[in-house]
């Protein structure tokens, strides 16, 4: 047991290891060839160092890792292990034997197994004799065979089989070098395949070294043409020396014109003892290129040699043909200084014409022939600088055989006006081509020039142009435009020399989208609408005619919007918009190919627009113009206003009536007998009228009533006076009266009344009521003779009457009638004639906006006029 653990890890440890290392078995063959589809047997021989515990029935088989069948296998003994493959079919396998020991395979030894085919035959044995040089053969070889052939090719002498010899290669080839490449008639050629699996070999086939010569390429010597002899030249080469002697040789000259790329060949028959040929070449084209080649031959041989270099050379030149001439005459300020650019180009010809040394160009005034002027130029194009006259142009080409015939065009003058003949251009494209189309007016013009340049530039010289004869259409091939590049196309109509006003159009002859969108930029913004602005894209990254731009705006939130508007509007106005928001807008140019977007721009609708500013602006500025006005108003009407609201009342101490005491006592006794007589009568019911003077009218008969009262009163109360008194009393009243205004309400009452009145009224600034006046002057009435002798003490006591007042005169207590006061001690018919006479002041409204007040100053004017000594008429 233990012995079998020993074993069982030295198995386990050799598995380990690399399987090609193992060697506790042998295969054989150890690396079998065999023919494809054939059977393969393979031997697997233990060695002594498995036995005894293992033998040959425990070997197994695998062919590229699959088991291979048990059925296949064969034990010979115990130590041989035979397999048997039939129809092996792989061009490469691996076959490996296994000892299975423990459920375990362990690997002993593999090998790998090719197969293959046999050689075939070779086939069409072809020689090419270089004399003195090398011969050499080639052949087919057949179908491949997997294995490395090698091929033996045996070169016999007919005449004597045994004069052989042989060269041998791995490939279809083989040569025999210098010096064994014997010359001989008689030779016969075979080849020999061999590999692995066997050989196989052709038949000796005789070749004739004559009909397989073939020698190096002859050496043009040179391609003249001869002076005065046109449409001629002459070839003359060299052939090569190694050349089989004494054979008949023929070469074969080809001459290919470059302008028209057509080629013809021409025979020489030359001896081979002559080793220079020519040869002259006829019926060729004036002042044409050509390239001449010459290849060589055996008559009896089946290969030519190789061509020769080519020579070239032009034939005898002929005088070239009228150049196509053109011009563009650019505008200038200045008429006494027109630039005209002129180019041409040689017509292609059929023969061509010969090669051009140079052009001439002649120009003169139209109506100044003799003024004529010569440029030579190598180039095709000149500028010319010409004055306001019409003038006449002609260009030809020069060569050695002469001069081209005239090329004329004239320019006209700078006030010649050309009639527009072309009415309408008309252009298209198709897959290959680009068509013009043109309407006329006159269909007598069967003359046209088509001129084309790319829109963006501006030389002058890199314009194409070409006429067109008896048709109104013109095409041209889509490889002669850019793509996606913009082209000015005119037609000019000519008659004659003279060229008329083109017409106008432009086109793309291929398109595709533009290279970039327009960038967008807001105008004026509103509350509810923008204008959106963009430019042009520039023509460059155009790639074709903008159709149409499509405005592309969005609001932070809301779905994307879009409008279309044609190629030619470059600005537009998004109605509908919210309010204070936030929009981002994009313009899309669009061609035929399709279209590209600009980069996003934003922009914010405003909270308020023209309209809503307008219309809170409006009553602001109408209130502030009417601050204004009524500012600028009281300004102007100030003294108005402030005599209206603000009256002006009279400052007693400013009077000129009386002199104003500064200071005087004030003798209560007036106001005790006032107060016995009227029983109480206290300060507080003392009122002052309010100063609203009534009308003229009423004025006026307030005046006279009052005056009649006192008239009255009078009359009553002095009973027992004599005359003269009464005179001078009336007298003196009529003359108080016509001193006071008629619009002054003041009272006029006899002397006794007027000193009680002053005695009331004066520098006290007190007010007595009208109606304690009125009782004061019915009591003085009844009784005279006492006031009359108390009337120097009066006025005595009134002097020294204070200044202390106790109130203001100027307080004005509103009333609402104008009635006398009344002592209750009064006698009572002088309460009825007081009664009778206070009626008189009725008419004065309560109230009234315009009733007059009665002021201190309106009694001290009374007592002053009452104080004048009287006049005697």
């Amino acid at each position: 047991m233990f012995r079998n653990l020993i074993w069982m890890f030295v198995l386990s440890c050799s598995s380990v290891a690399d399987e090609n290392s193992i060697r506790g078995a042998d295969i054989f063959p150890s690396s079998p060839e065999i023919e494809r589809g054939s059977s393969l047997e393979l031997s697997c021989v233990l060695r002594k160092s498995y036995m005894p515990q293992r033998n040959a029935s425990h070997i197994i088989w695998k062919l590229n890792d699959e088991l291979i069948a048990p059925e296949n296998y064969n034990i010979v003994n115990e130590t041989v292990c035979n397999i048997t493959i039939h129809n092996f079919t792989y061009s490469t396998a691996y076959v490996k034997c296994f000892m299975k020991y423990l459920d375990k395979e362990l690997p002993l030894v593999h090998t790998e197994v090719k197969s293959g085919f046999r050689p075939d035959m070779p086939e069409n044995i072809s020689c090419i004799y270089f004399y003195d040089v090398n011969l050499t053969c080639t052949w087919n070889a057949g179908r491949e065979t997997s294995f490395t052939t090698n091929y033996t090719l045996y070169r016999k002498l007919m005449t004597s089989p045994d004069a052989v010899r042989s060269c041998w290669n791995t490939t279809e080839s083989c040569s025999f070098l210098y010096p064994y490449n014997d010359y001989s008639n008689d030779f016969c050629f075979q080849v020999e395949a061999k590999n692995v699996l066997g050989a196989s070999s052709t038949e000796c086939v005789p070749i004739s070294l004559q009909k397989i010569e073939k020698f190096a390429p002859p050496e043009i010597l040179s391609v003249k043409r001869i002076p005065g002899i046109k449409q001629l030249l002459t070839v003359t080469w060299k052939m090569p020396e190694k050349i089989i002697p004494l054979k008949h040789i023929i070469c074969q000259v080809q001459y290919r014109n470059l302008y028209s790329n057509f080629t013809e060949f021409v025979n020489v028959s030359l001896n081979s003892k002559k080793n220079i040929g020519s040869y002259n070449l006829t019926g060729l084209w004036d002042s044409t290129d050509y390239s001449v080649a010459i290849r060589c031959v055996n008559n009896e041989s089946t290969f030519w040699s190789g061509w020769s270099g080519e020579k070239n050379e032009s034939t005898e030149e002929k005088a070239s043909g009228k150049v196509d001439l053109w011009r563009v005459i650019e505008s200038s300020r200045s008429s006494r200084n027109r630039s005209v650019h002129l180019m041409w180009k040689t017509l292609k010809s059929f023969p061509p014409s010969g090669r051009i040394l140079g052009y001439k160009i002649r120009y003169f005034p139209e109506k100044k022939a003799a003024h004529k002027r010569t440029h030579n130029s190598s180039e095709q194009k000149m500028t010319l600088f010409l004055n306001e006259e019409a003038h006449i142009i002609s260009v030809t080409a020069y060569n050695s055989a002469g001069e081209s015939p005239e090329a004329i065009l004239r320019i006209p003058s700078t006030d010649e006006k050309s009639s527009q003949m072309i009415e309408k251009v008309v252009t298209s494209t198709t897959n290959e081509e680009v068509v013009v189309q043109w309407i006329t007016s006159e269909p007598e013009t069967t003359k046209y020039v088509v001129e084309w340049y790319e829109e963006l530039d501006m030389d002058p010289f890199g314009r194409s142009w070409q006429h067109v004869s008896n048709s109104t259409k013109w095409k041209n091939n889509k490889k002669n435009f850019k793509p996606f590049v913009c082209y000015n196309i005119l037609v000019y109509p000519l008659y004659g020399s003279n060229v008329g006003a083109p017409s106008y159009t432009q086109i793309y002859a291929q398109e595709k989208k533009p290279s970039e969108g327009p960038v967008a930029d807001t105008g004026v913004l509103g509350k509810n609408e923008v204008t959106i602005k963009w430019n042009e894209i520039s023509k460059a990254k155009r790639n074709g005619f903008i159709t149409n731009y499509t405005i592309f705006y969005k609001s932070e939130d809301g779905k994307e919007l879009h409008e279309t508007v044609n190629s030619d509007v470059l600005q537009y106005r998004l109605k509908s918009l919210q309010a204070n928001t936030q929009y981002t807008v994009q313009i899309m140019a669009s061609n035929k190919a399709g279209g590209t977007i600009g980069e996003p721009k934003t922009f914010k609708t405003l909270k308020l627009d023209k309209e809503d500013i307008f219309f809170i602006a409006i009553p602001v500025e109408i209130s502030i113009l009417c601050l204004i006005g009524l500012w600028i108003t009281c300004v102007l009407k100030k003294h108005v206003f402030k005599k209206v609201c603000w009256p002006d009342i009279p400052n007693p101490e400013e009077s000129l009536a009386v002199e104003w005491p500064l200071a005087s006592s004030v003798n209560n006794s007036f106001l005790k007998r006032m107060s016995s007589q009227m029983k109480t009568v206290d300060f507080e019911d003392i009122n002052v009228l309010e100063y609203c003077f009534p009308e003229e009218s009423q004025e006026g008969s307030l005046l006279i009533n009052y005056e009649n009262c006192v008239s009255e009163c009078t009359i009553i109360n002095t009973k027992g006076t004599t005359n003269r008194d009464e005179t001078i009393l009336h007298n003196k009243e009529n003359k108080t009266a016509k001193n006071f205004p008629p619009s002054m309400p003041y009272i006029i009452t006899d002397q006794f009344t007027r000193n009680q009145m002053h005695l009331a009224l004066t520098p006290v600034k007190e007010v007595q009521p009208i109606e304690v006046v009125a009782n004061d002057i019915c009591g003085s009435q009844q009784n005279p003779v006492k006031n009359e002798e108390n009337d120097d003490e009066e006025v005595l006591k009134l002097e020294d009457f204070s200044e202390k007042t106790l109130f203001n005169p100027y307080l004005k207590n509103s009333v609402k009638t104008r009635e006398f006061l009344v002592s209750e001690s009064s006698p009572e018919h002088s309460m009825d004639e007081c009664k009778s006479q206070s009626s008189v002041l009725s008419p004065i409204k309560p109230n009234a906006p315009e009733q007059s007040y009665i002021t201190v100053d309106m009694f001290r004017l009374a007592k002053a006029l009452l104080s004048q000594p009287a006049r005697t008429n």
